[in-house]
């Protein structure tokens, strides 16, 4: 069996695997892309009828998102049951990993009009994407101590950002030398985005090699299935929450704040494109410088959450969340404010993700990791519901950029108010106690 800090090291490339596909393909690509492919899509009353629908095509990626996470809330729970309950949870990291990445690959693909291919190969990139996080983070408790949590977490984070941003950095290079190549704009970024899911691939080599499967594997019920079986516990897991109503309102609370931080991260690349009207190479290095600040935000948070607790920094981290939203709307109409901006989400946007999973952790019963995090998955890196729908909304009712992104204020004000009810230590000692009474029932 490998040793804990080798299968530390091994846990964070899984970080730096796919944040290729978060920044390039999420964060940056994908959005403005595809939003093009639906104008040139747009019917003459220049909206799209996919379905008998009637979607503006600006708000096609804000739908896309929501519904991408509306059929995670239905499969990662029983995804994270399933790997509890089968004790193969590296087998199932790895076969999430390689769909996930084919897809992404298969973005190469979609060109001219034809934006469902795109929304059908994002579905299914951004489902096992998702699925596969519930997975990794699930190593997390075995692979580290309590008192460890915030630092391995954090620079899992951090790695993450450096992997995400070298494959961008490589990418905008790409870009500005594509026009000497013979290659148009079109062309590279449809390279780009089929790059992230190759690195993805490439780099997931190295955790399916290190990581270990703990515990043994539960024989299943005479004439059940693995599916069935997980469906139940599942269901055991939302109820046994009833018991640990800390845990409970922490997951609220995090599930209200992250779904503004990966709609913020999601429709920045929009934002900067079609309302800014910034070139695909400006908009490239302002996502790639966020990547490296994003690295340090995540170091320099978890160096303050050492001397005023991550439940604290957090909250902190959440008043400047709302404060960049207000800059957005008040202040944020060039190049220049543009990166400001992106600064200012950088040197957030890895800390607060990063402690929030170390302090969800905390409050997870032995053995069920898997289980819990496929709740806590649910708005978790690039993905989140609720916010990508009324971005939607608002950009379609009210044609403004700035008014969509100030409604998201009101994820960060509930959020705070939930998390600043949280305490940390009774959550930790309900998990601890609820594990106590599996063992003694």
């Amino acid at each position: 069996m490998a040793s804990p800090v080798r299968e530390q090291r091994a846990w964070f490339v899984y970080d730096w695997a796919n944040s290729a596909y978060s920044s390039t393909v999420v964060t940056l690509f994908l959005g403005p892309y595809l939003t093009a492919i639906a104008k040139a899509a747009a019917g003459p009353d220049g909206y799209l009828h996919p379905f008998g629908l009637h979607i503006d095509p600006r708000s096609l990626w804000g739908y896309l998102v929501s519904l991408s996470v509306l059929t995670q809330v239905f499969v990662l729970p029983l995804m994270g049951a399933i790997a509890d309950y089968g004790r193969r949870k590296r087998e199932i990291l790895g076969a999430l990993a390689y769909t996930g990445a084919a897809a992404t690959m298969c973005l190469f693909f979609v060109e001219g009009s034809n934006y469902l291919l795109g929304a059908a190969l994002f579905l299914i990139a951004n489902l096992t994407f998702g699925a596969s996080m519930v997975i990794y983070n699930a190593f997390l408790p075995e692979i580290s101590a309590p008192e460890e949590r915030d630092s391995v977490s954090s620079k899992g984070w951090g790695i993450g950002y450096l992997g995400g941003g070298l494959l961008l950095a490589l990418n905008l290079a790409f870009l500005s030398f594509a026009d000497k190549l013979g290659i148009t704009k079109g062309m590279a970024v449809r390279i780009s985005m089929g790059s992230a899911g190759v690195w993805w691939a490439l780099f997931t080599l190295i955790p399916m090699a290190v990581l270990t499967n703990r515990g043994a594997q539960r024989a299943l019920p005479a004439g059940e299935s693995l599916l069935g079986v997980g469906f139940r516990q599942f269901t055991h897991t939302l109820r046994r929450l009833r018991r640990q109503p800390r845990t409970l309102l922490f997951l609220a609370a995090y599930l209200t704040y992250n779904d503004a931080i990966q709609t913020v991260i999601a429709m920045a690349g929009q934002f900067g494109s079609d309302e800014l009207k910034m070139p695909m190479e400006q908009l490239t290095l302002a996502i790639l410088m966020v990547q490296f600040v994003a690295f340090a935000g995540a170091m320099l948070f978890n160096w303050i959450s050492a001397k005023f607790t991550a439940k604290r920094t957090v909250l902190g981290a959440l008043v400047i969340w709302t404060g960049v939203l207000f800059y957005i709307y008040l202040s944020v109409s060039t190049a220049a404010e543009f990166f400001i901006m992106a600064a200012l989400v950088g040197i957030v946007m890895g800390g607060s993700q990063a402690l929030s999973r170390s302090l969800f952790s905390l409050m997870i019963p032995v053995g069920k990791e898997a289980e819990y995090f496929s709740l806590y998955e649910i708005t978790d890196k690039g993905t989140s519901w609720l916010g990508p729908l009324v971005f939607g909304l608002a950009l379609q009712m009210t044609g403004s950029y700035r008014l969509a992104a100030l409604s998201l204020g009101i994820f960060f004000v509930i959020g705070f108010a939930l998390l600043s009810r949280v305490d940390i230590e009774k959550a930790a000692l309900e998990a601890h106690d609820d594990a106590a009474a599996d063992l003694a029932g």
